[in-house]
């Protein structure tokens, strides 16, 4: 191929192919630099306009109604974009519509909590959405420096989002350390994604799941070593990010330190984020894809140069279906992933619940918890991992139990800390005891919040007990019993510390010192409580809608 012939393919495929299933994170780019023109002294344009468009015209793109309902005319993938640095999927489809949903709904409740004010309005909302154009990336990554890019892109606007608060000593002392701790933990990734590449010859995974395949039992021993070592280093980048078990030290300190806004940042999208990569790297090492997914969507006349574009430029041939049928050779691999990521799991749910007990700050409640819930959330990777290599369509149920989790997850976290968030404003206090007596001048804030906790741990009939039940549900085939009692028996022991919460806002006498708490829920910050909240009870009882979604979103993630 000559290299006006390469020239001609890459426009092809960046222009005619990759640009059009781009299109939010193109938004949300476009979004960036008006709110960025918008900080000149001759243009007076309020940030929170601007960022609250912008992210509705990115979800309008992403359009998970179109490419999730039932009966959807477009294929929603597999596609590989960009010349296989990027896949579009049902999976992207669904992670990117959560991430902007949050997005939408994040920006609305700091205009009602009131950070950030006027003057750093662009500066945070900036942050914000380029720290969600990471989190796409995250959930649609497909090559391994798209990895360490989207989670870069992801981490450093969280730094500086923790510091946010000036001239609070505690504000500083978060962003220091999550920065100090997330250069470490970038650093350990990047040198595990550097021996993967090494070892394997390519950091594009689905050669590198292929070339891991096809390895001779001679080479692979010899560069056992080396992988094992390569995929425990990549993992503490991950791990980092969803604060698990024991890269998670960064997590109750910052969340002291950051404001409540913040909080529900680094809370629902950037554990979301971190779900779906895990999901891409451990799907991505645990089966052999069938064919390029970019296939799927070229044009017959141009498909000859476009393969051998792809040929050159990202991957190797495919395998095909017969051969797939037969021993893929990567058991030990699955293996191995399924044993990190369940131990992972079991032992961030238990030390996330064994420490939230203790807490009285009730930002440091909810980061112990956020750890917790971490680990709830890994289970379903590793029995989808486990189900690879005998059960395939019970693997995409797996992967459908995690993004269900992920849904609901969204409603009920972000409710909390925006209940949080306008307590800290009526109240000027997050300490636990002050909420004594809250139930007296606040009652439909406390069942709102109550609503919150009781769904958080898992009881019926609210759809944190259908996501939890579900997540528990897939253990079951993957044989992972063991993982199911740690998880049930951390259920329990959650019970404590949220009803600890409600029994303090609802049976303990009013403090003599708090100052008098005005809150009401005819107002729009009571609304606004109500409405995310109401999301909660609606797919408790009538959860179909979302799983559908789900399902129709994990329905082609096995090819």
């Amino acid at each position: 191929m000559s290299f006006q012939e390469l020239i001609a393919n890459l426009q092809y495929d960046t222009v005619d192919v990759s640009l059009s299933l781009f299109r939010p994170e193109l938004a949300i780019c476009a979004t960036i630099v008006v709110m960025l023109l918008a900080r000149l002294p001759r243009i007076r344009i309020d940030a929170f306009y601007v960022a609250l468009v912008g992210s509705a015209v990115a979800l309008w793109f992403a359009a998970p109604w179109r490419y999730l309902a039932a009966g959807a005319t477009e294929a929603a993938g597999p596609q590989e974009i960009f010349t296989g640095m990027l896949i579009f999927d049902g999976l992207t489809v669904y992670f990117r519509s959560v991430l902007l949903l949050f997005a939408v709904l994040f920006i609305v409740m700091t205009r009602l909590s009131g950070i950030p004010d006027r003057e750093d309005g662009a500066d945070f909302y900036t942050l914000i959405l380029g720290g969600t154009l990471g989190m796409c990336i995250m959930a649609s990554a497909n090559h391994l420096f798209t990895v360490f890019l989207g989670v870069e892109m992801a981490s450093v606007p969280s730094y500086a989002l923790a510091g946010m608060l000036k001239g609070r000593r505690q504000a500083s002392e978060a962003a220091l350390k999550y920065s100090v701790y997330g250069a470490g933990a970038a650093g350990v990734m990047l040198y595990g994604i550097s021996l993967l590449g090494g070892a394997l010859g390519s950091v594009h995974i689905p050669t590198m799941v292929t070339q891991l395949a096809s390895m001779p039992a001679e080479a692979l021993a010899e560069r056992q070593t080396v992988l094992m070592l390569g995929g425990l280093m990549t993992m503490v980048g991950l791990a980092f990010k969803l604060s698990a078990v024991p890269f998670h030290f960064w997590c109750p300190d910052v969340f002291e330190g950051a404001s409540a806004e913040v909080n529900a940042f680094l809370s629902v999208a950037s554990k979301a984020a971190a779900l779906a990569l895990l999901l891409r790297v451990a799907i991505g090492f645990g089966h052999l894809p069938q064919q390029p997914a970019v296939e799927n969507h070229v044009p017959p006349a141009a498909q000859a140069a476009v393969t051998a574009a792809q040929a050159t430029l990202v991957s190797d041939a495919p395998y095909s279906a017969q051969e797939k049928a037969n021993d893929d050779g990567l058991s030990p691999t699955r293996d191995y992933m399924v044993g990190i990521i369940a131990l992972i799991a079991a032992i961030t749910c238990t030390f996330g619940n064994l420490a939230a007990y203790a807490q009285t700050n009730i930002k440091r409640l909810f980061a112990y918890s956020t750890i917790a819930h971490a680990g709830y959330m890994m289970m379903p990777v590793a029995a989808a991992v486990a189900l690879l290599g005998r059960d395939p369509p019970m693997a995409e149920k797996c992967v459908a139990a995690l993004a269900f989790y992920v849904g609901v997850y969204l409603f009920m976290n972000l409710a909390a800390f925006a209940i949080i968030a306008f307590l800290r404003n009526a109240m000027r206090s997050e300490q636990i005891a002050d909420y004594a007596g809250l139930v007296r001048h606040s009652p439909g804030l406390v069942v709102c919040f109550s609503i919150i906790l009781i769904s958080l741990i898992g009881l019926p009939f609210f759809s944190g007990f259908i996501a939890k039940y579900w997540a528990f549900y897939v253990l079951v085939p993957a044989q992972l019993i063991w993982l199911l009692v740690v998880g049930g028996l951390n259920t329990a022991l959650s019970l404590f510390y949220y009803l600890r919460v409600i029994k303090t806002m609802t049976m303990d006498p009013e403090p003599a010192d708090r100052l008098p708490v005005d809150f009401s829920m005819i107002s729009a910050e009571g609304v606004y409580v109500a409405l995310v909240s109401l999301p909660i009870v609606v797919l408790g009882l009538w959860p179909d809608p979302l799983m559908r979604w789900v399902d129709a979103a994990c329905r082609q993630l096995v090819n």
